[in-house]
């Protein structure tokens, strides 16, 4: 029987939503093995006059614990 651990997560990306989400996969693979899925609970971004300048995410990611 697999043990499961959540850890809460957060990023931002310059490009998208999609591109804080893998930025946010990435760095914490770094000292998470075993990462199993990602769950995006909150998108905000930040606006700039009329444009948007920095998209964020709050996700929680699922790993395995071995």
């Amino acid at each position: 029987m697999a043990v499961m651990k959540v850890i809460e997560v957060l990023s931002s990306s310059k490009e998208s939503w999609e591109d804080a989400t893998q930025n946010a996969v990435s760095q914490a693979s770094k000292t998470v093995k075993n990462i199993k899925s990602v769950y995006v609970a909150e998108q905000s971004a930040v606006v700039d006059g009329d444009k948007v300048t920095e998209y964020r995410v709050n996700l929680r990611l699922t790993f395995e614990i071995k």
